[in-house]
C-alpha cells in the first residue's frame, strides 16, 4: 500500500487542506463583500430618497420649472 514515501502523501494531503482553506475561505469574502454592497446600495437609496423630498419641496417659479433648474446655463 506504501507505493510512494511519507513525505508525497503528506504533500497530498497538504495540497487538500489548502484548496478547503481557499474555497472556505472564498465563500466566507463573498459573504462579506455582498453585505457591503447591501449596505451601501441602502446609503446609495437613502440618498435618492433625500434628494426627491428636497426636490418636492422646492417651491416652483413662474415657468413652472423648479428653481435649481433655473440657475443651469443653456450653454
Amino acid at each position: 500500500m506504501l507505493f510512494f514515501p511519507w513525505w508525497v502523501y503528506l504533500c497530498i494531503i497538504g495540497i487538500i487542506f489548502s484548496a478547503y482553506k481557499l474555497f472556505t475561505t472564498a465563500k466566507e469574502e463573498e459573504k462579506l463583500d455582498q453585505s457591503f454592497i447591501e449596505k451601501e446600495g441602502r446609503v446609495y437609496i437613502e440618498r435618492m430618497e433625500q434628494e426627491r423630498e428636497r426636490r418636492m419641496a422646492a417651491p416652483e417659479n413662474e415657468n413652472g420649472d423648479a428653481e435649481e433648474n433655473s440657475n443651469h446655463s443653456i450653454a
